[in-house]
């Protein structure tokens, strides 16, 4: 190990106090958090535990090992998977998250011999117990996942360890170069990178990766749930009003969205601390919220009541929505669901300088998105989808909230719009097939494929 790494090593194992405190922290509010914590060291339980069978004593195919960090990685790794599975027939994965969302929508794409445990963290003894446990053919890093240890740890085991879907922005190249002594030997060690676009490309070769291709997005070869689709359009269908959804918003979204509405009442209402909540919601639309992260929910809910607005709450549903002022979308894995129910969306992650959220997926639904100024995690996205027609860029949330009203109540032109967003889509697919291909061709070195 060579200083600069011994160093850094050094400071991720005087770390770990802080990281357990913090997954204290989080498993009040998340207990997912609080599940087998011994794993994020490189501690497994026996073959009855929750890592499950000892792969490497399987007589089945190859072991292929997906790192999704979070719920949107996890989305495009089920993406690639899917191709995966059918290239290559009998493979068995090892799937590793750092996130709880990640890990439960992880868990919905575990087949009997698979395995889920968590990421290892980020030290040389970690790491090493992780890959002398599971011994994977090979490792897929999913989208911006580089973590100096591991990647030395796979180079020293022969494990071919790749990063697909690649994504890497300008700020995050400027930390590269910032930290270069360590974040340009664990870019360089990595035997290939697949980028969504040239310009992720151009970028992660300045930091030190080999780029192998630009296959694309895979979120554009997600095929949405037909059955949550269904679901939502039959209850759009069925409201009196035209329905806009405030997508994977972030925090201090929902303020600058309610000040919006606010700002939206007659002068003389405005005097009033008393005003009905028809003052603040439009009567000609139906607002539904949904926040990006579930801990979140029950402040979200209170926010929106302390501005005088009623609420129904997904959870509570039995049927329609109901008659509230707005509807919270307070569940996993339902977001088709909830661009089935809307007619437009505000894209959250947009209206904050957090870089917004993968609009992707609202497009393959048929919701047309207008986006905020703040767009750089899916910048190339964002750019095309605009480009098509399949969203709108506006200067702000109060823009946005305007823009939004208009378009849903402009039936030729929403219909042209929610055209635009299902051509988007259809006209980017591939990068799952590409994608897939390259992994396997990958693992034919080692007889794997």
């Amino acid at each position: 190990m060579n200083l600069v790494r011994g160093l850094y090593s050094a400071l991720m194992l005087g770390a770990q106090p802080l990281l357990r405190a913090k997954l204290r922290r989080r498993g009040e509010t998340e207990p997912g958090y609080r599940v087998a914590v011994p794993e994020r060291f490189g501690h497994y339980e026996t073959a009855e535990g929750g890592a499950g069978p000892n792969p490497q004593e399987a007589d089945s195919g190859p072991l292929v090992w997906i790192h999704a960090v979070s719920l949107g990685e996890t989305r495009a790794a089920a993406i690639l998977l899917n191709e995966l599975r059918s290239q290559l027939p009998g493979m068995r994965l090892l799937l590793t998250h750092g996130t709880a969302t990640g890990r439960a929508e992880g868990a919905k794409l575990l087949r009997p011999g698979d395995v889920q445990v968590w990421q290892p963290w980020d030290t040389p003894g970690a790491v090493g117990r992780f890959l002398g446990r599971f011994r994977p053919a090979i490792g897929v890093l999913m989208e911006t996942e580089i973590w100096p240890n591991l990647v030395a740890g796979c180079q020293r085991r022969g494990i071919p360890l790749v990063l697909a879907n690649a994504r890497l922005n300008d700020k995050s190249l400027a930390g590269a170069r910032r930290w270069a002594w360590l974040a340009r030997p664990a870019y360089a060690g990595l035997a290939a990178v697949w980028a969504q676009t040239e310009g992720d490309a151009e970028r992660l070769r300045a930091a030190g990766a080999r780029v192998e291709g630009v296959f694309g997005n895979l979120k554009f070869d997600v095929v949405p749930d037909a059955a949550l689709l269904a679901q939502g359009r039959a209850w759009r269908d069925a409201s009196p009003r035209p329905v806009v959804l405030l997508a994977s918003s972030r925090e201090g979204e929902e303020a600058l969205w309610l000040a919006a509405l606010q700002a939206k009442r007659p002068a003389a209402q405005a005097a009033s601390a008393h005003d009905a909540p028809e003052s603040i919601a439009s009567s000609a639309v139906q607002w539904l919220v949904v926040p990006r992260h579930p801990q979140r929910f029950a402040e979200v809910r209170e926010r929106i009541e302390a501005a005088g607005l009623s609420v129904s709450s997904r959870s509570s549903w039995t049927g329609a929505p109901g008659t509230a002022d707005v509807w919270l979308g307070d569940s996993l894995g339902e977001m088709a669901l909830y661009y089935g129910l809307a007619h437009a969306a505000l894209l959250g992650g947009s209206f904050a300088p957090l870089g917004g959220q993968n609009l992707i997926e609202a497009a393959a639904c048929g919701c047309p998105v207008v986006t905020g100024p703040h767009t750089f995690n899916f910048a190339e996205a964002a750019r095309l989808a605009c480009e098509a027609g399949a969203a709108l860029r506006v200067a702000d949330m109060a823009e946005g909230v305007a823009t939004a009203q208009a378009l849903v109540q402009d039936v030729a032109r929403l219909a042209e719009a929610q055209q635009r967003a299902q051509a988007f889509t259809a006209a980017h697919r591939g990068a799952a097939g590409a994608t897939a291909r390259a992994v396997v061709q990958r693992l034919r070195p080692t007889g794997a494929a």
